[in-house]
Order: C-alpha cells, then structure tokens, then sequence
C-alpha cells in the first residue's frame, strides 16, 4: 500500500496503528505486553464509534445495529493472526472447556465447508460465526477488527444481503468513516509488527480459530 495514496484522515489513523504495532514489536516475546497493545487499539476504535453513534443520535442518522440483531454473524469475517492471538487468548482465558470446546467443533465444521469454497464463494456463503450464541457474539470484547467497524444504517439492506447474497445490486448500507478508520489502524499495525519481522496471515474466522484454540495461539 502506498502511502502517498492515503488521505488526511487514513494516514492519520494509518500512523496511530503503526505506533501501536511499534511498541507492540518492541515486546513481541511478552504475551501480556504484546496483546495489551491490540488491545489499545481496539479500545481507541471502540472510543472513536461511541463517538459517532452519539453523533448519528444527534442529527437523526439511523444505525440499525443492535444486540440480538445477528445478519452479520453469518457472512465471511477474515481477522489476521495478531487479532486471532487475542481473541484465542480471550477465550483460553474466559470460557469454561465445555463452551470453549463447542467453539472449536463449531469452527472445524465450518471450515471443513469453507475452504472447499472459492474467494467469491466464501463472501456469499452464509453460515453462523462460530461464535454465535443466542443471537449474541460470546467473545464480544475480543471480536476482531472487522466485526467491530460493521455498521448498518439500514435493517433492511442487512436482510437483503442475508436472503441474496449473490445479487451483485445487494449489499449492506454501512457508515463509511468506522470502516475505513479501523482498517488504517490494522494497517499500520501490521506494518509495523513486518518492519521487524515479524510474520502476519490473514485468515477466515473459522479457520483461524480452529488452528488457534486446537493447537495453542501462535502469533
């Protein structure tokens, strides 16, 4: 990605990404430390959307998002393996095994279907995130980046592209500032933890956490 390319605000965002993902290099070998940092940023993109939605109450501009509301849960999420680390460590740490073992037989059996799938295959696909509890997220804390930008402004819009996903005229009506903020973070993260070396993949969420909870959280 260029640089050059960027506007005011993405290299703003791009530039608090990549201090974080500094510092966060800088304590690679300190599981605590290092997921702290994920963490910062996590909670500065939460802190920016509260922002906004008081804005959008403000002047009337409807956001339909709300708990119990689950369309979302049951499209593609791609998370890159930093992300996966923290939300492995969140459920490592929070669930009981049972649960967490429901977790993992959830995300192998989707992945067992999804990486038969084509790139476009998979962002039609829809199938509950394994993750999905009674219509709420049960790691809702350490959800990835992804999950915690996606804001809809219509219902309507959410339901259709849950019903149609291969209509290329159907999709989602989402608040563009959260979206393109939290992907310059992630982006400026990321590169700052490859300026020292240190290896990132993107994967889908099941496959993701099936690797991670089944095999231990590996950056």
């Amino acid at each position: 990605m260029s640089l050059d390319n960027l506007t005011e605000h993405e290299k703003a965002f791009y530039d608090d990404g990549f201090r974080l993902g500094q510092e966060a290099a800088k304590h690679a070998a300190e599981e605590k430390v290092f997921l702290s940092f994920i963490g910062q940023m996590y909670s500065a993109i939460d802190q920016l959307i509260d922002s906004i939605l008081g804005m959008a109450r403000r002047q009337n501009i409807p956001v339909d998002c709300h708990k119990g509301c689950e369309y979302c849960c049951h499209q593609a999420v791609f998370a890159n393996s930093y992300e996966l680390h923290y939300l492995g460590n969140f459920i490592n740490n929070k669930f009981y095994t049972p649960d967490k073992d429901a977790v993992i037989k959830r995300a192998i059996e989707k992945n067992k279907h999804t990486k038969k799938l084509s790139e476009q295959e998979v962002l039609s696909y829809k199938s509950p995130c394994p993750l999905l509890k009674e219509g709420s997220c049960s790691a809702y804390e350490a959800r990835p980046m992804a999950c915690r930008i996606y804001l809809s402004m219509k219902l309507a819009s959410c339901v259709e592209f849950f019903k149609n996903p291969d209509n290329p005229n159907s999709f989602p009506q989402l608040l563009e500032f959260p979206l393109m903020a939290g992907r310059m973070m992630n982006e400026g993260f990321t590169a700052a933890l490859r300026e020292k070396e240190i290896e990132i993949a993107e994967f889908r969420m099941e496959d993701g956490l099936a690797t991670m909870l089944k095999y231990g959280a590996n950056r």
